[in-house]
């Protein structure tokens, strides 16, 4: 929320002397926190640490002496870890997905924890919509479907797995060998990170459009109204952004079960 914070230290408004100041990608920029050289610590960095000490300190704490009863920080746990397995885990894969369920949970937690950043006091901003992360995260899920499609059916059929399809007509088999190999191996990874970066960028800059304008407006004048007419539709999106966050976890782990079930599956 950078140029809604800087808009209400410089105390602009529509009857002052001074532009809209239109959020863009600066908002999506930080000043480096600190720098080694030429690194730059940055707060979607940090919220990635985290994020990362959140999800594994969380899990670490609700299993690391399970009961047959329970606690309430293990019975949290157990919920969210059945709700992938079940969900999503053993439903796209099978009961071959039952070694995955632990990979599949840490990257629907990590995603959702980072998603929901945006509305953490003093974070107030998804880590996922910084492309890098999206795509690291991608890059993870498409160097484990490679690995699993490869060691499941030697090198041949790790071939065959990605790029062929059964009964086709011999003068399809060269274009229908390249689209397989073009959406298996090239853009499955790139839109699912561009699939997750895109929706908690659009969310994250609508909500900062929203809030820059309802405090740019207010005055005490007729636009106050409209001003007041930001604001409401800039609480709408908040809270449809927290189901956004929820369902790009969702399809983020969903995908990447689909991928890994395919990768041990026979040609198709």
């Amino acid at each position: 929320m950078s140029a809604h914070m800087l808009l209400a230290e410089s105390g602009c408004h529509i009857n002052a002397d001074c532009a809209f100041p239109a959020p863009g990608l600066h908002s999506f920029n930080f000043e480096p926190i600190f720098s080694i050289g030429s690194f730059d610590f940055t707060k979607p960095m940090l919220l990635a640490v985290i994020c990362t000490l959140l999800v594994v300190g969380f899990f670490w704490l609700a299993f690391r002496k399970p009961k047959l009863v329970p606690g309430k920080l293990q019975l949290v746990g157990e919920i969210g870890y059945n709700f992938v397995a079940r969900s999503i885990a053993l439903e796209v894969i099978g009961k071959k997905g039952k070694k995955y369920i632990p990979f599949l949970t840490s990257i629907f937690f990590f995603v959702w924890v980072m998603n929901i950043m945006e509305y953490i006091p003093f974070a107030m901003f998804p880590a996922t919509s910084r492309f890098a992360f999206p795509v690291a995260l991608a890059a993870l899920v498409w160097i484990t479907y490679m690995f699993l499609a490869f060691k499941t059916h030697g090198f041949k059929g790790g071939i065959k797995n990605l790029v062929w399809l059964e009964g086709i007509p011999k003068p399809l088999v060269p274009l229908i060998v390249l689209l397989e190999f073009l959406q298996n191996v090239i853009l499955r990874p790139f839109t699912l990170a561009v699939r997750l970066w895109a929706n908690m960028f659009a969310g994250h800059m609508l909500i900062v459009m929203f809030s820059v304008a309802s405090w740019y407006l207010l005055t005490p004048s007729i636009m106050s109204a409209v001003a007041a007419g930001s604001f409401v539709v800039d609480i709408l999106m908040t809270a449809l952004e927290v189901l956004i966050t929820f369902l790009q976890a969702y399809i983020f782990t969903l995908l990447a079960s689909i991928y890994i079930g395919g990768a041990l599956e026979e040609g198709h």
